[in-house]
């Protein structure tokens, strides 16, 4: 599911040919790092404002959360950590009586 979450994200992405050149995913120590190249340097609003709705859309329709973090910029090459998370749930009550208490789903 993973795969095809980052498959359509990454594509997505890349379509955007305004001012996007490329997009490369590189894992690092098992962390994925987007590299994204534009035509001339913008504004970090609305490199980012365009990620999070990219990836609103990838996400539709599946449990995940995306975590976004502005790593670094080179002239026209911006650097993010980009992770996509399944939400951990509690499978149990630990009887601590937590906020998201199994006991309270319904």
């Amino acid at each position: 599911m993973l795969a095809q979450v980052w498959s359509f994200f990454l594509d997505e992405i890349e379509k955007e040919n305004t001012y996007i050149t490329s997009v490369t995913k590189k894992d690092r120590a098992q962390i994925p790092f987007v590299y994204i190249t534009t035509k001339e340097p913008i504004s970090l609003k609305k490199l980012n404002s365009h990620i999070k709705e990219v990836g609103t859309r990838a996400m539709k329709g599946k449990r995940l959360n995306m975590d976004l973090h502005f790593v670094r910029q080179q002239q026209n090459m911006y650097v993010y950590r980009i992770r996509f998370l399944v939400p951990s749930e509690k499978m149990f009550c630990c009887g601590n009586g937590c906020f998201d208490c199994i006991r309270f789903t319904s």
